[in-house]
């Protein structure tokens, strides 16, 4: 392997006189905007990536088993499958078709590519290039200093994470991360490594999606999950969605909401961008649908500005306040606030110093909408409220979710069929990774189980979230970072210092099915472990096992893989977890790891043991749907056990979302085409953009106002921290937005998030809620951007 000077290369790219243009602009066409999801054109798009990628008889086989009975769990989002009867045509949507493609392809990433294209080269890729490589084949090794990645063998790579690892001086010098798509056992034995090693650093993905939802619910309900079944959407009278986007997020919800509004509900869709998926539905499985162009979902779209919401929220419940003034005991539920709540009269008392035409000023919607909305909420009992990272990204996220809990507990809509809270979770088990205790901060009840059934001592001391872990490996406090699935560097905020924190760990390892831009900006020594696909056959001592997952909806069920793997040297996450643990803790650990990696049900048959819930967990898991997991507040009306089982209402403050002159409020999201950091194309068809990311959506006064027109090439800017980041080379596009609000694409604008922009008690990234400035496209200003973190590692072959 070729090895370079650091010092001497990192100066030499720093101070060549013409930067590299690390970019590139495509041949952007405008298409019409979508008014409705799904229909045709998802099947049609569902199937072209099975072709693309090379399997559609593979594909195929697999599409008609994914989420059904017996079958396994989708790898896209964690929307809820039937309890009973699921369709025979298929129960996937789009991107859950898209993200099977991306697993079925027989695209191979093999050694000799590894040795045929450095790390450098591959770098200069973009993320959707990196990602259409293909699957992963064997375990690689990257030397310090080396140029390429080079094969090796199993017990040689754990032998090396074990001398990393038992070299550190702390155990907390070492942060174990974890993506949703890990399996509820990975899950389980990987956070009882951790903790059996020593440390509570197990920074994860709930850190930087949904840890908001948690955070607000935990202490006011008594629990951090959503209190509604899939049945309870077909039982609603009223269905709020916002900060959310069911077309591209959970495409499966507009089923539900199709099937709830064609019972009688009346849905209000909240969000700065009318998106299609909240508008209209055609349901590609009805000829009735088809032929009639769907269903309108939205009875009345709300188009709140960015962070708007709390002033939104704040005017229905005055307007709620003054209906059950002028009709007592018709708007709220008199019994289940003196029964179930407290704190209601200081709750109402603030009412006294708001003013509707100040609110509805604050929130960008008219008077007259909300009026409407309110009228819509006060006559019904039967209401949900669903939200994703519209809100949970905004910086008083927490707040604004207990502001929604404050509506539901005036009118005593939760616990009851029909009604209660649904954040709608992104990866397929995320929610399941925190039930096996994935978290940072686990409780000492939790840690108390672990240590009375095991018998070692847990560490007691919190670990790092995601952002504090970015600081940590910065301040070279992390030195060894294992990321069990995921792209961290790509899904993580402040992207330049987020990459230059990497480049200090001694040790990156990373546990993946595909090639990914965190496998090219890297530690000093870094791994990569292939491991299986939810799609995959995963065969221990000769039988193909069964893994489980949560979705959103807290209901456990089991997922087998049908395709035979793409690699006869692929080990699944729970033995990679065991083998580490073997390596690394050798005689002086106590569990039993050989067991857990030669059977998951010993995995199951102690996790029943330690976490609530799981009582017969291998028996009823097995059951045709799985089973629910405890929800007292959704059983019971069970709430705060601290408050004696009742909900507090709180209060909270509107938020002043002041904008210089020159300043632009932006929030990134996902294209239609993408789940998370997995790019499966380069259009957003429902937004109507073709063959293009590096775009920013605009309200055309804003573009008349600052002397741009539609189309101009664009640098954006963000100084927060009094540091100047820069998101060089995108496109105007005029949009219907509020003005003075900007919407971009994730991860091409995660640059412009500081690390140190974040959610008040969740600490998460606040990535819809970021203040920069747009300038006319300076061809100079590549000389700002750091080329080690855009053309990949330093080293150049």
């Amino acid at each position: 392997m070729e090895e370079h000077d650091n010092n001497k290369i990192e100066k030499e790219i720093k101070n060549e006189p013409q930067a590299e243009n690390p970019y590139r602009l495509l041949d952007l066409k405008l298409t019409h905007v979508e008014k409705s999801a799904a229909g045709i054109p998802a099947v049609l798009a569902a199937f072209s990536d099975l072709f693309e990628e090379k399997a559609p008889i593979r594909g195929m086989r697999a599409l008609f088993k994914m989420n059904q009975m017996g079958g396994f769990d989708c790898p896209s989002c964690a929307w809820p499958d039937p309890d009973d009867e699921r369709s025979v045509l298929g129960e996937y949507c789009e991107n859950g078709a898209k993200a099977l493609a991306e697993e079925a392809t027989t695209k191979r990433v093999t050694p000799e590519f590894f040795k045929e294209n450095s790390v450098f080269d591959l770098a200069k890729l973009d993320d959707y290039e990196i990602g259409k490589m293909g699957r992963l084949t064997d375990p690689m090794y990257l030397p310090e200093r080396a140029t390429h990645y080079q094969p090796i063998s199993w017990d040689e790579a754990f032998k090396k994470i074990a001398g990393h690892l038992n070299a550190l001086e702390s155990p907390d010098e070492a942060a174990f991360y974890t993506s949703g798509r890990t399996s509820n056992e990975a899950s389980f034995v990987y956070q009882l490594f951790a903790k059996e090693f020593g440390t509570n650093n197990m920074p994860d993905c709930s850190n930087m999606c949904h840890e908001t939802s948690g955070s607000a619910l935990r202490p006011t309900i008594g629990i951090g999950k959503g209190t509604v079944t899939l049945e309870d959407f077909y039982e609603a009278e009223v269905i709020v969605i916002i900060g959310q986007n069911p077309g591209t997020n959970a495409p499966r919800m507009m089923s539900a909401l199709s099937k709830g509004k064609k019972n009688g509900a009346k849905i209000i869709a909240i969000n700065p961008l009318p998106e299609a998926g909240l508008m209209g539905f055609t349901n590609p499985q009805s000829v009735k649908d088809i032929l009639n162009g769907g269903v309108q979902l939205a009875d009345l779209y709300l188009p709140v500005k960015i962070n708007g919401d709390m002033a939104l929220l704040k005017a229905l419940e005055l307007l709620l306040i003054e209906f059950e003034k002028e009709n007592p005991g018709s708007v709220f539920d008199e019994n289940f606030i003196t029964e179930k709540t407290v704190g209601y009269e200081d709750f109402i008392r603030q009412f006294d110093h708001y003013k509707l035409d100040e609110l509805a000023s604050l929130s960008g919607v008219s008077k007259e909408l909300i009026y409407e909305a309110a009228v819509t909420i006060s006559s019904k009992k039967r209401i949900i409220f669903s939200w994703g990272m519209g809100l949970t990204q905004q910086p008083n996220g927490v707040d604004m979710i207990r502001e929604i809990l404050n509506i539901l507990l005036l009118k005593g809509s939760i616990g009851i069929p029909g009604a209660g809270v649904c954040p709608v979770r992104g990866h397929s088990n995320v929610q399941g990774n925190r039930t096996m205790m994935i978290d940072e901060k686990p409780t000492n009840e939790q840690l108390d189980r672990l240590e009375k059934f095991y018998g070692f001592k847990m560490p007691r001391k919190h670990g790092y979230d995601v952002v504090r872990a970015i600081k940590a490996i910065h301040e070279e406090k992390i030195k060894v970072m294992f990321c069990m699935g995921g792209n961290f560097l790509s899904a993580t905020p402040d992207t330049t210092y987020t990459a230059h924190a990497l480049r200090k760990l001694n040790l990156l390892v990373s546990v993946s099915t595909k090639l990914n831009r965190g496998h090219l900006v890297h530690g000093k020594e870094a791994l990569i472990l292939p491991t299986y696909g939810r799609s995959d056959k995963d065969i221990v001592n000769g039988k193909i096992q069964i893994v489980t997952t949560e979705n959103s909806m807290g209901v456990v069920q089991d997922s087998k893989g049908i395709l035979d793997a793409v690699s006869n040297n692929l080990i699944n996450e729970t033995q990679i977890v065991c083998r580490m643990a073997m390596a690394t803790l050798g005689e002086r650990s106590v569990v039993s790891w050989q067991r857990y990696h030669d059977s998951y049900d010993a995995v199951r048959d102690d996790i029943e043991q330690c976490i609530p819930g799981f009582e017969n967990y291998n028996v009823r898991v097995r059951q045709k749907g799985g089973f629910y997991l405890p929800n007292a507040a959704r059983d019971k009306q069970e709430f705060s056990k601290e408050l004696g089982g009742r909900a507090p209402f709180t209060l909270t403050e509107v938020p002043d979302n002041t904008l210089a002159a020159d300043e632009y409020m932006m929030a990134t999201t996902r294209t239609h085409d993408q789940f998370n950091t997995t790019i499966y194309g380069l259009d957003d068809r429902y937004r109507g953009i073709k063959n293009e990311r590096r775009v920013i959506f605009m309200n055309q006064n804003d573009i008349d106002k600052a002397g741009f027109k539609a189309g101009d090439r664009v640098d954006l800017y963000n100084y927060d921290d009094g540091i100047e980041r820069v998101a060089p080379l995108f496109i105007i596009v005029s949009y219907q937005i509020p003005e003075k609000n900007t919407v971009t694409y994730f991860p091409e604008t995660n640059v412009l998030v500081s690390v140190n922009n974040v959610v008040k008690e969740s600490n998460m990234p606040a990535s819809k809620y970021v203040k920069i400035k747009i300038m006319k496209h300076d061809p100079e200003v590549y000389k700002k951007v750091d080329q080690m973190l855009y053309q990949g590692a330093i080293q150049r072959p």
